[in-house]
């Protein structure tokens, strides 16, 4: 009896095991059944300006509404900025010093010049993904286009006051519907495509263009603000400050209505300041019609959505605009991560102060759609999306060529070191040290500074790290096989 009870005891146990695990293992299969589908907003010059990120003046509803369902990252960095460098990084995951790839040039696309590097949308494809491009995401409509199942190109832009074409008219009010403009072309095209993909896993692109030059939106947008209610920044450029630290600011002199040379004068400051929020509210419009339809097709509880920009830019501070520049205000952009709302850790209206670049999303997506990486420059944010206060990186990294000049540039998130050197030799010709502790614009260039030797040599010894003294020439030609 003793032997038969215990015999009988341990078959119960077994085949309790055997139902546990079977029944872990089709939780399992359930869960995995509803593959991870990505949504990413890449947005083209767009600065921290939005109401998520305390700008009392921008209204930016739907962006902020994001924020509030996901992870909002206070201190993310671009590698470059400049939109084509800057998406070819962040479509593959490495920085440009590894590709060698610095313009927007042919000699700065990936294609051409790395064929073997693994791009985002190549894995997703290679692993039954839907890959879509839909409007301005890589700067070269055709660069890396095999990679997408649906690519949708980026429209010209679109002038609705007469004239305005043909003068290349740096900004517009039309009394048009949003669906005029390209942007609202975009969202459209993005609704419809997710119609369609309703039954397939998915990783789509949808790359708004405001709020890049021109500033054209539909008027109703423009509404929302008046002129007056903005203020002309200081026009002063940070003191000792390297000669080639800020540009003249061709890109918008190519505009009309735009001064060929010396400063915009304050009235016209105050009206490209109006007419960039106004694109930026318009782009936000776009956002929202895309996510509602997102949640009206249930899409929303396996789809991770992505709202970042390559790159920010100076609305007159230091007289400047447009990027080009390893200033704070160019290398600073927003960055909004929400994770599906299925997830059973997802954050949801949570402020991080880490230190994050935008090489870093690259692997943090295909971690979460469970694939294979190859070997990028970024690193994963997944761990940093659960809890969003753990430490993550010491610092963050950007760099801008002038020519036979190369700018390093890194940040602890306070203060901004950053050493001109000779692209072909690493020698240092020039140091900066900025302060933005309490600013994003940069007031003194106080490197060498006794005071502050600590500070400057520790953001030294960082930069030295990630930009060796002894590295080839910044234009030596790269072969990168990553996978």
């Amino acid at each position: 009896m003793t032997k038969n009870f215990c015999l009988t005891a341990l078959l119960i146990i077994v085949l309790s095991a055997c139902t546990t695990q079977n029944s872990q293992q089709a939780t399992v299969k359930k869960e995995n059944k509803v593959p991870l589908n990505v949504l990413v907003f890449m947005i083209d010059d767009l600065r921290a300006d939005l109401g998520t990120y305390g700008h009392k003046q921008v209204i930016s509803p739907n962006i902020d509404k994001l924020a509030g369902e996901g992870v909002k990252f206070t201190h993310a960095y671009a590698q470059q900025a400049i939109c084509g460098p800057s998406r070819v990084s962040f479509m593959t995951g490495l920085r440009p010093e590894t590709t060698g790839l610095y313009t927007i040039w042919q000699n700065g696309r990936l294609r051409p010049n790395q064929p073997d590097v693994v791009s985002m949308p190549q894995l997703f494809k290679q692993n039954g993904y839907q890959t879509i491009s839909i409007g301005k995401v890589y700067h070269s409509v055709t660069d890396d286009q095999e990679n997408w199942s649906t690519h949708i190109k980026k429209l010209d832009n679109f002038y609705a006051i007469a004239g305005n074409a043909e003068k290349k008219f740096a900004y517009e009010a039309g009394e048009v519907d949003d669906e005029f403009y390209k942007d609202g072309k975009v969202a459209t095209d993005a609704i419809n495509t997710l119609k369609q993909l309703k039954d397939d896993k998915f990783l789509m692109f949808v790359g708004f263009s405001k709020p890049h030059l021109p500033f054209n939106a539909p008027k109703k947008y423009w509404d929302m603000y008046d002129r007056e209610q903005f203020s002309v920044p200081s026009r002063k450029k940070p003191d000792d400050m390297y000669r080639l630290a800020l540009t003249k600011w061709g890109e918008l002199r190519m505009y009309g209505g735009i001064p060929k040379e010396g400063d915009v004068d304050d009235q016209l400051t105050k009206t490209l300041i109006h007419a960039y929020y106004a694109t930026v509210s318009y782009m936000d419009a776009q956002v929202g019609r895309v996510m509602k339809t997102l949640d009206e097709m249930g899409l929303r509880e396996n789809t991770m959505v992505v709202f970042m920009s390559d790159h920010g830019y100076k609305l007159g501070e230091y007289g400047a605009w447009n990027k080009h520049t390893n200033m704070e205000l160019d290398t600073r952009v927003p960055l909004i991560i929400s994770r599906e709302l299925s997830h059973k850790n997802r954050q949801a209206g949570v402020t991080s102060s880490a230190l994050v670049e935008n090489v870093d999303v690259f692997p943090t997506i295909a971690q979460a759609a469970g694939l294979t990486m190859p070997k990028v420059d970024g690193e994963s944010l997944l761990t940093l999306l659960d809890s969003p206060d753990m430490p993550f990186k010491p610092a963050a990294y950007s760099l801008f060529n002038r020519g036979k000049t190369m700018g390093v540039t890194v940040t602890d998130g306070e203060w901004r070191y950053t050493e001109w050197r000779d692209a072909a030799t690493q020698q240092i010709k020039f140091t900066e040290l900025f302060d933005h502790v309490s600013s994003d614009v940069a007031k003194a260039n106080v490197s060498g500074h006794s005071q502050y030797q600590t500070i400057e040599q520790k953001l030294k010894t960082l930069l030295h790290a990630k930009f060796p003294l002894d590295a080839p020439s910044f234009y030596e030609k790269r072969h990168v096989k990553n996978n």
